[in-house]
């Protein structure tokens, strides 16, 4: 085969490839927040950042936009941009300021057993290579671009995420791409699949983002993680009584006996009465949890021939 007949063979291929990888329905963006009003910085408002997004879902191949009116062959995910900040910044060494853009898009289906919603993050980032008005506008819609690609490509990594095997999301938390890596310890949590709880443990102990530090309790409680319990207990010193609440009542989610002998220290012992009130409610419910259970076994075991 000649060379150019050759290569002019892969393309197609690989076009075919990508035409035939599935295609998420999404509804129309919602975009949320103030900051893509009246905002001098970008020099476009809303419906030009709607644009840009759907021009960055179109180019992924991945998605397919479907009105409010069409008739749904699948659930469609619906989509909120949320752009939290547009600011321009100085960085050390540099002689350039940078436009900095920040998007977070949450991901939302209904229909199903249970709703389906994530969120993904991005940054974008521009230099502004000349000092006026136009050049500062020029480098903001270059890192609005560059941020609405990121989550892009962020939602659809997590999508295929959701479409894989735990077998292969195993395998992937030990990708090159640090992408891949969280999404596949986000999906294999929300399975409650083994795996995920010694990686969950130890982001707990080396994350200092409160915000993350919640996410990872919920699901570390979600999946009734024992092994977490000495971490929790661990985090809880020197706390606040408002976060150590929320330690405590992990802690009775999750259960067993380290998790109770935990909670009935804190409820006789700790110096704030709300703190105490907290483990005593989360003992009462992990006692009666267990009773419970322990009452249908019996049921179970009687009903047996």
């Amino acid at each position: 085969m000649k060379p150019a007949l050759l290569l002019t063979s892969c393309v197609l291929f690989l076009g075919a490839c990508r035409s035939q990888a599935p295609r998420h329905p999404v509804a129309p963006v919602e975009l949320a927040g103030d900051t893509l009003r009246d905002n001098a910085l970008l020099g476009f408002g809303p419906e030009g950042v709607r644009e840009l997004f759907d021009d960055a879902l179109e180019a992924s191949g991945r998605f397919e936009l479907v009105s409010d009116e069409a008739p749904k062959k699948s659930r469609p995910w619906r989509l909120s941009l949320d752009v939290p900040f547009t600011r321009e910044v100085l960085k050390d060494g540099n002689p350039h300021s940078f436009a900095e853009v920040g998007a977070n898009l949450s991901l939302e289906r209904f229909g199903g057993n249970t709703p389906q919603r994530y969120e993904v993050v991005g940054l974008g980032e521009a230099a502004v290579e000349e000092d006026s008005a136009e050049g500062r506008r020029t480098a903001m819609r270059a890192a609005m671009d560059s941020v609405l690609r990121q989550v892009t490509e962020a939602a659809v990594l997590q999508l295929a995420a959701l479409e894989r095997t735990d077998e292969a999301l195993v395998a992937d938390l030990q990708a090159s791409d640090s992408r891949i890596r969280e999404f596949a310890l986000r999906t294999l949590a929300e399975r409650k699949h083994p795996s995920a709880a010694p990686l969950l443990i130890e982001r707990l102990k080396d994350t200092s983002d409160a915000e993350q530090v919640r996410r990872t309790i919920g699901a570390l409680a979600e999946m009734k993680a024992k092994s977490a319990v000495p971490a929790l207990i661990d985090l809880a010193r020197g706390r606040d009584s408002g976060f150590l609440q929320e330690i405590v009542f992990a802690v009775g989610e999750i259960g067993g006996p380290e998790a109770e002998a935990y909670l009935y220290t804190v409820a006789q012992g700790h110096d704030t009465p709300s703190v105490q009130a907290a483990a005593q409610q989360a003992l009462d419910t992990l006692y009666a949890s267990r009773n419970h259970a322990t009452a249908e076994a019996r049921g179970q075991s009687h009903a047996d021939p």
